[in-house]
This record gives C-alpha cells, structure tokens and sequence, in this order.
C-alpha cells in the first residue's frame, strides 16, 4: 500500500511552509523559494497559480514582488494546500479493482477504506501550516537567553 503525496502537492506544501516561516509582512521571490525548497523553477509557477488562485497565496509584481502567504500559517490547513493543486483528495476508484466503487456499489472492503481515508482527510484538514513548522520555529521566533 502506497500512501504518498503528488510531487506537487509536495511542493505546494514545501512552498507553504517557506512562505510562513518568512511571516505575512514579507514577500519571497520565486527564484529563492525555489532554491530553498528545492522545488523545480520550471514547476514552482503553476504551483504557485493554483495557491492564489485558492486564495492560500497573495502575488505582488514588479520590484519588491513575489509571494506571501494571504492568511495566518494557523488558518491555513494541509488539506487546503492538498486540495488547491490536486483537486478533491478523495478516492473515486475502488482499492481491489481500477472500476469505480461507491457508497450504491461498494465492493467488500469499501467502508473499511471509505472511513479510513475519512479518518485521513479529517486529520489533513484538522493539521494547519503552523503544526508542519513544528517547534523549530518557535526556538528560532524565541528572546535568545541574553535578552537580544
């Protein structure tokens, strides 16, 4: 069983994640969240379209552009992101066969894995850009001890 995200709802994530580390007030170049995130240049733009189309990014241009995220880190959740450049994540085809399976036709295993993506897409959507930061950010958002 593989449970993986698309190479570009990765990056979507990676990128969201660049962006809040640099806070609301700052814009970043494509070029440098490309760089930091090792996300492809050739791919980074059609992420990024997709995230404000969804309203999760904000894109100024000219001298000074680039991108911020348009809502707290806290407002934003994975499956927002997920959602954003892949559509609605749930399964449509049946985990036994290629066919289709639903709710009207289940096959023998379709509510044990109908409640288990549930499960799954509840906890995306629960999980917001500040929980993927994890406590490295606060350290680093911290007073040092010296008082600077």
């Amino acid at each position: 069983m593989r449970l993986q995200l698309t190479r570009r709802a990765d990056y979507a994530i990676r990128t969201a994640l660049c962006l809040a580390r640099e806070g609301t007030d700052r814009r970043l170049p494509a070029p440098v969240i490309a760089e930091r995130m090792e996300v492809p240049p050739r791919f980074l733009p059609q992420v990024m379209q997709d995230l404000v189309r969804a309203g999760i990014v904000e894109a100024s241009l000219g001298r000074g552009g680039g991108y911020r995220l348009a809502r707290a880190p806290g407002d934003v959740s994975l499956l927002q992101i997920i959602e954003a450049v892949e559509g609605d994540a749930r399964r449509r085809t049946c985990v036994l066969s290629s066919s289709s399976c639903d709710a009207g036709r289940p096959c023998d295993v379709h509510p044990l894995f109908a409640d288990a993506q549930e499960a799954l897409l509840d906890r995306l959507a629960e999980a917001t850009v500040t929980d993927a930061l994890g406590p490295a950010v606060d350290l680093r958002d911290a007073p040092s001890a010296s008082g600077s």
